[in-house]
């Protein structure tokens, strides 16, 4: 291991605002198939597996849990609906600036996110900081995304530093929930809407209004992050 730090860069709903987007789609997804869910069932699930969150959200819609041909048409609906929202998608303040603070303390710079490839291309286009980027995780590298910390794994040996030495800056519990397992401590910020004591309960040793607060805190150039 090379003695560099490294942060750990989710992106849904920390870079970029499309937390809501998500809701919205899944929301419009089980609409689709007949199924009725509250937004906020949904929000509190977004940045989980995938799978884990859809079986979820099937049993709490009384839809038939277990079926996987109803499992595979509400994400493909999801897709569909998120794709059509895309161009409302923004990146959230701070959040390239961010990045480039990252990367001028010389921080090795991993966007460490499980999406899917087809999501992960639109929103790195958005972002537009592949300049900044050392490494880039996505849902192709694991079999079970956030909370299961594989992802947070990955991109450690992809940045090649120890956890102690690597930062998780997320918006979602499931980002600390998964970076705890692996011993790496945590940021939080508020743009995916989840509050700030659910956040450090989950593992976020510091939790932020925004990334731009995350700079002007100054807590990426400190060290001290628990």
């Amino acid at each position: 291991m090379s003695g560099r730090r490294a942060a750990l860069f989710d992106i849904d709903g920390t870079l970029v605002d499309s937390v809501y987007t998500h809701v919205a789609a899944w929301r419009d997804a089980f609409a689709d198939n007949d199924l009725t869910l509250p937004h906020w069932e949904i929000h509190r699930r977004i940045g989980k597996d995938g799978g884990i969150l859809v079986s979820e959200l099937v049993e709490i819609a009384d839809g038939d849990t277990g079926s996987d041909d109803l499992e595979s048409r509400l994400s493909d609906a999801h897709d569909r609906f998120y794709s059509e929202r895309s161009e409302g998608l923004t990146v959230l303040p701070g959040a390239r600036d961010l990045v480039r603070e990252a990367q001028r303390l010389g921080m090795v710079v991993v966007l460490a996110t499980s999406a899917p490839d087809h999501e992960l291309d639109l929103l790195r286009r958005l972002l537009d900081v592949d300049d900044l980027v050392d490494a880039v995780t996505s849902g192709a590298d694991v079999e079970t995304a956030k909370p299961d910390s594989t992802i947070v794994g990955i991109a450690l040996d992809r940045a090649g530093v120890e956890a102690a030495d690597a930062v998780m800056i997320g918006d979602a519990t499931w980002d600390f929930v998964a970076a705890s397992d692996r011993g790496v401590p945590g940021v939080g910020v508020l743009t995916g809407g989840v509050g700030r004591g659910e956040l450090l309960q989950a593992g976020a040793g510091a939790v932020f209004r925004d990334a731009a607060e995350v700079i002007a805190s100054g807590i990426l150039g400190s060290g001290d992050r628990r």
